[in-house]
């Protein structure tokens, strides 16, 4: 039988139970969206990078990551002096980065370790990294040396097994930037269609956060 009474009371009990579930629905979903974000946090990032230790082409001198690039943000390429397009176009690209975070005084050392020590020698890396930026260090090594960092950086690296001396061949690698935090764990990679201006605003949000991080 229809009465107003119960059929406010209908209502009424409608409505609370609509805005009951509607509240315990976001709370739910809040509460997915903050353990997901733990989940990332703990286990979103792959095992990339690590300590290394070549030889800087400046100097001759072995280069220890832990102590040379300890408390600096870096950004490492792997790429080989005698690559003809892509290589120069990501170095360029990565000084682009590197000037416009020292513009916002977000300092970041750029990195570029040679994937084809066989024909990159020190002086060859020393002299192509010049012609990128002033701050760009430049590293090699032996074929075992790269062929570990490389493996932990799990960048692909693949060239002619036996070539002739003098002999011109390309290499074919990965084609990533990858950045570093302070501590030397990595942070994220971008790949080559990402732009200078992608890759600059997406470190400066890294930059912000790891220091907003230090102060708590």
């Amino acid at each position: 039988v229809f009465n107003w009474k119960s059929a406010a009371l209908f209502l009424g009990t409608g409505a609370g139970l609509l805005l009951y579930f509607r509240s315990e629905k976001e709370r739910v979903e809040k509460l997915r969206e903050e353990k997901s974000k733990e989940t990332v946090k703990a286990y979103g990032k792959p095992k990339i990078g690590g300590p290394f230790n070549l030889i800087n082409a400046e100097n001759g001198q072995r280069f220890d990551s832990t102590k040379e690039l300890s408390g600096k943000f870096y950004m490492v390429y792997f790429g080989f002096t005698h690559c003809p397009d892509i290589c120069p176009e990501e170095l360029d690209k990565m000084a682009e980065v590197v000037d416009m975070a020292k513009e916002k005084k977000e300092p970041l050392v750029p990195v570029f370790i040679t994937c084809d020590p066989r024909r990159d020698s020190e002086e060859i890396v020393k002299e192509y990294v010049k012609d990128f930026h002033p701050d760009m260090i430049g590293l090699t090594g032996d074929q075992d040396e790269i062929r570990k960092v490389a493996k932990s950086f799990r960048v692909y690296v693949s060239s002619p097994p036996s070539v002739e001396e003098g002999e011109d061949y390309l290499v074919d690698h990965s084609i990533f930037f990858y950045l570093m935090d302070p501590d030397g764990k990595f942070v994220d990679c971008y790949a080559k269609d990402t732009t200078a201006e992608e890759v600059a605003s997406s470190y400066e949000k890294y930059y912000k956060e790891y220091y907003n991080n230090q102060k708590k």
